[in-house]
């Protein structure tokens, strides 16, 4: 304990140093840690490979992988949130009072953000780029299968801070595997961080959200659907579909549930589910379906609808017609991704409004719930809260507000 509590004393000793930093100078320390990320490359992917090497869970393989593509997506999206305008002491909002009392809104940073994830390397470069940029600190705990890969790329990052003479425990990663750690992170550490984001399966996120006495930006599993409805172009929608299910399956994007439109299944469903077989995807599909195929596919069980398979794998529902398709996401969607397909602009405004998704589609893949398909440079992360922020988690939702109320001598009576 006595550990953390350095940690956080640190952090918030580096964040009330961060809020008089330059804009400038938060320009340069992401400028040159993607220099950092460039010239370090052999040894990013070296760790990265000790990292896949010791890796027990092989579906956790895809999201674990650095190599040059995906390290040049990373200093992609670091380029880009370099870029972005200073989101901190922006006037949100201004007007004034019959009694000439002027009150303004302006942006302010958080605070100190404590991150747990799983997997994904990138999450590290991502959260200190864009909390830097939003002048908060960040406290990350990544999973111990990405050890080597966030240890490296913090360190780069604080040699970056260093560099331009900032507290470089503006960021910090916690290097004990110790299990209890996140656990006292959620429960010891109100005093020092405020706010946690979980990003991780549903046991991690159910856990934070149970035991954390910090206010949590929730990121559930994304159980994502695609409603297919009678009047879609079945060549768009094909194409829709797999690249929803199979361009990478391992993302909360990806899609689960395909539900099929009952008046759509003679003309629809053959070639669509043909498509996704032939691209090596299992479908699990119900009965009505199943007779299609002369009962030659898997049968789709109850826990099938529940499932977030982040594999190739899809399962596939008759339904009768758009409603019965919002009331099947509300039962069993998980509040992040859903999508739309038809050209029926009526039932499009029906599905877009009844579901309770943070992102709602209509004609477009799962795939784009990305912060950097948003044009955010980057995300901490995709919230399924119903309080904001919602959805894809990047600068701009990073910051909180306070008014600035001014008047000259103003009394209330």
């Amino acid at each position: 304990m006595k550990y953390l509590k350095k940690i956080g004393f640190n952090a918030q000793k580096a964040f009330k140093e961060l809020k008089d930093a330059n804009h400038n100078r938060i320009k340069s320390v992401l400028n040159d840690y993607s220099f950092l990320i460039s010239k370090n490359k052999r040894k990013i992917i070296k760790e990265n490979l000790k990292d896949i090497k010791n890796v027990k869970r092989k579906h956790l393989v895809d999201r674990l992988v650095l190599n040059e593509k995906r390290i040049e997506g990373i200093r992609s999206s670091i380029n880009q949130i370099s870029k972005f305008k200073n989101p901190i002491g922006r006037v949100l909002e201004s007007w004034k009072r019959p009694n000439n009392l002027k009150i303004k809104k302006i942006s302010t940073p958080i605070g100190v953000i404590g991150v747990i994830y799983e997997s994904r390397p990138n999450v590290t470069a991502d959260v200190a780029s864009l909390c830097l940029k939003s002048k908060n600190c960040c406290i990350l705990k990544g999973g111990s299968e990405a050890y080597n890969s966030n240890k490296l790329l913090t360190n780069l990052f604080r040699e970056s801070l260093r560099k331009n003479k900032l507290n470089p425990n503006c960021v910090q990663f916690i290097d004990k595997k110790d299990r209890k750690i996140v656990d006292l992170l959620l429960s010891k550490m109100s005093e020092y961080i405020d706010v946690i984001v979980p990003r991780g399966g549903k046991g991690l996120v159910a856990k934070v959200q149970k035991f954390s006495n910090v206010h949590v930006i929730g990121h559930l599993e994304g159980l994502c659907h695609i409603y297919l409805d009678k009047s879609s172009n079945i060549s768009m929608a094909k194409n829709i579909i797999v690249n929803a299910k199979m361009r990478r399956t391992s993302i909360c994007g990806a899609l689960e549930t395909l539900l099929i439109d009952q008046r759509a299944l003679s003309s629809h469903a053959k070639p669509i589910i043909n498509s996704l077989i032939d691209s090596g995807c299992e479908v699990r599909v119900d009965k009505n379906i199943n007779k299609i195929f002369k009962h030659k596919l898997k049968k789709a069980k109850d826990l099938d609808w529940k499932t977030e398979y982040l594999d190739s794998i899809v399962s596939i529902k008759t339904v009768k017609g758009v409603k019965d398709a919002i009331d099947h996401i509300l039962k069993y969607g998980t509040m992040h991704t859903d999508s739309i397909i038809t050209n029926n602009s009526k039932k499009a405004r029906v599905f877009l409004n009844g579901v309770n998704s943070a992102i709602a589609m209509h004609n477009v893949s799962t795939q784009f719930a990305d912060g950097g398909e948003f044009g955010f440079g980057g995300e901490i992360g995709i919230s399924t809260n119903k309080l904001p922020p919602r959805g894809p988690v990047g600068i701009n939702q990073l910051t909180s507000y306070k008014y600035l109320v001014s008047g000259k001598g103003i009394i209330r009576k």
